[in-house]
């Protein structure tokens, strides 16, 4: 086959070091792990954005959110500009989303022949309180994340079955020669509420289980930006050491769950004799920060929250191979393209095709920002070599030598001895977009979207939810 078909993966709120293939010396990911094997794994793999709806829409279309204006989790995409899958379909793909996309809506042309059991954005509006972001507010209900955890049913781990159904009996159908064909399967988990099936949580003793890495002291993050996300967000007020351990255990139960489903569908590709055949890419939208540092969820530019895992594997992908050079779910696009041997029309994103072993550059930036709720300002990272680079307009910048300081505890973004260094990695910054336009943009956009909806109090009127709930007619 002269185009290979493609099965990419997504899983949500994935942690980069909750995987065995990653170097975690408790959780269960034999799977993925063996698809690590046959494959190539990134260890320096970005989320653009450390939100769902941002990130899914830097993942169609290859633009960071300052260049598309989908900033945040009520401004979600259109379809427009057109994505990879639009780029596939034209190019005589069958190419089926099976699964979470987080879109505005399947009645927009999102570039898929079919959508399976979508999942997009709640009454195809979103998570419209993430607006008030100039408003002195905290999250409603935050007390239920702390509650939700331990053994338990929940609709996202019934909408997963589901997903995982399906995707597996959509492989199986196929046949050598029913090709070329693109399926992107995305499944919920392990995004909270971190309730676990038994079977799942009984291989994660609490008694195995580590703390998070411990706040600073006092409890609050040093930079007023973070210590504002974390007053906004502040799940952990809630826990105690043991329900920590608990919530942990969870995740990690969850991460477990999700590898399940992907072994059956390799197992599908291999019962079908399409693995030879086959592309396949697991990545996650963005991290989970699971209680480090007193943050839980994501939303923060510390690694934990934006770093993610990312394996490639399939014709013409090194096996067993390594790759330490950053790259980011904007190349997701460029790399399917690629795959399905077609023209890659710029972003302007600087993307790249991760099947292209001469694009690797230890030194290339890659760019990350942040503009939902919780954020009193845009949070804009650089990452280039050892350094990462944040810039909150209005507030100081934090600097971090990821090579000697690689949990992020010392800040040198107030340090004299750093001023040239980041004068030059503001340089670079700025290659991505101004910080400061791109923030009063993005506050603009934010504002009028707050009007169309009726103003503050409308917002404050609407329900209430912390997560998407699954749409009521997909459940069975």
């Amino acid at each position: 086959m002269s185009t290979p078909n493609i099965l990419l993966i997504m899983a949500d709120e994935f942690r980069r070091d909750a995987l065995g293939c990653y170097g975690h010396p408790v959780v269960e990911t034999p799977n993925l792990d063996r698809l690590a094997a046959r494959g190539t794994r990134f260890t320096q793999a970005y989320t653009p954005s450390p939100i769902c709806v941002p990130a899914r829409a830097s993942l169609a279309t290859g633009q960071y959110a300052c260049q598309s204006g989908y900033w945040c989790n009520a401004l979600p995409y259109t379809g427009t500009p057109p994505g990879w899958a639009h780029e596939l379909r034209a190019a005589g793909h069958d190419v089926v989303s099976i699964g979470k996309l987080h879109y505005r809506s399947t009645d927009d042309d999102n570039g898929f022949s079919e959508e399976i059991l979508p999942m997009h954005v709640h009454d195809g509006v979103g998570w419209i309180r993430g607006l008030l972001r100039s408003e002195d507010l905290t999250l409603d209900n935050v007390g239920d994340f702390a509650r939700q955890i331990g053994a338990g049913s929940d609709p996202y781990t019934d909408y997963d079955n589901q997903v995982a159904d399906r995707a597996e009996h959509w492989i199986r159908e196929r046949r050598a020669d029913s090709g070329p064909w693109t399926t992107f399967v995305s499944f919920v988990r392990p995004h909270y509420p971190l309730t676990c099936p038994e079977e799942y949580l009984s291989r994660y003793p609490v008694d195995r289980m580590t703390l998070p890495k411990a706040a600073p002291a006092g409890g609050r993050p040093n930079h007023p930006v973070l210590a504002g996300m974390r007053d906004y967000a502040c799940y952990d007020d809630y826990f105690t050491d043991e329900t920590r351990l608990l919530a942990i255990a969870s995740y990690y139960g969850l991460c477990t769950m999700i590898d399940d489903y992907v072994g059956r569908l390799l197992d599908a590709l291999d019962d079908s004799g399409l693995s030879d055949d086959t592309l396949v890419m697991f990545v996650s939208d963005h991290g989970e920060s699971l209680g480090d540092r007193g943050f839980w969820t994501k939303c923060t530019m510390y690694e934990e929250s934006v770093v993610i895992p990312m394996i490639v594997a399939g014709p013409n992908v090194a096996k067993g191979a390594v790759r330490d050079d950053p790259v980011s779910l904007i190349d997701v696009r460029d790399t399917l393209i690629d795959a399905a041997g077609l023209d890659r029309p710029s972003t302007g994103s600087g993307s790249i095709s991760l099947l292209d072993p001469a694009l690797a550059d230890p030194e290339r930036p890659v760019f990350s920002e942040y503009h939902d709720g919780g954020s009193i300002t845009g949070m804009f990272m650089l990452r280039q070599g050892r350094w990462k680079y944040i810039v909150y307009p209005g507030y100081d910048d934090q600097l971090f030598d990821l090579h000697d300081d690689p949990d992020e505890d010392h800040d040198l973004g107030s340090s004299p001895e750093t001023i040239d260094l980041r004068a030059g990695l503001r340089l670079t910054l700025n290659q991505f977009c101004d910080p400061d336009n791109a923030n009063r943009q993005a506050f603009d956009d934010q504002n009028r979207r707050i009007e169309t909806l009726g103003g503050k109090d409308a917002i404050l009127n609407t329900q209430v939810y912390d997560h998407t709930p699954v749409p009521t007619d997909i459940l069975d």
